[in-house]
């Protein structure tokens, strides 16, 4: 009796052990939410290849004001002051040029596969 409960015991935590590297392998296949970063009057990165049903979020880093739109109107965010988010999902394959419309020379692409 004892090595049947040992080898329940073995069993249990093995499957125990399976249990926390499988969802250990989840959390690391999970990739976190693409971030483009606005800084030095730039969007970095300038472009980003994401897969359909993703969300990318903007941040201003920048001290200066900025916003995120899409040349063809499919977003438009807010003036995005210092620290502020601007998020957008993108449902459908394609090609998104942005740019900031308070500084035009500021550019940057999505690209959804």
């Amino acid at each position: 009796m004892p090595v049947a409960v040992l080898a329940f015991v073995a069993f249990a935590a093995a499957a125990f052990l399976g249990l926390v590297r499988n969802s250990t392998a989840a959390a690391q296949q999970k990739t976190e939410a693409p971030e483009v970063k606005i800084d030095n009057f730039s969007f970095g990165p300038a472009e980003l290849t994401i897969p359909e049903g993703t969300t990318v979020t903007w941040v201003n880093r920048d001290d200066v004001p900025h916003t995120v739109v899409s040349t063809d109107k499919a977003f438009k965010s807010k003036v995005l002051d210092t620290d502020d988010k601007f998020s957008f999902k993108f449902d459908k394959a394609g090609t998104y040029p942005y740019f900031c419309s308070i500084h035009p020379k500021m550019t940057g692409k999505v690209v959804v596969q």
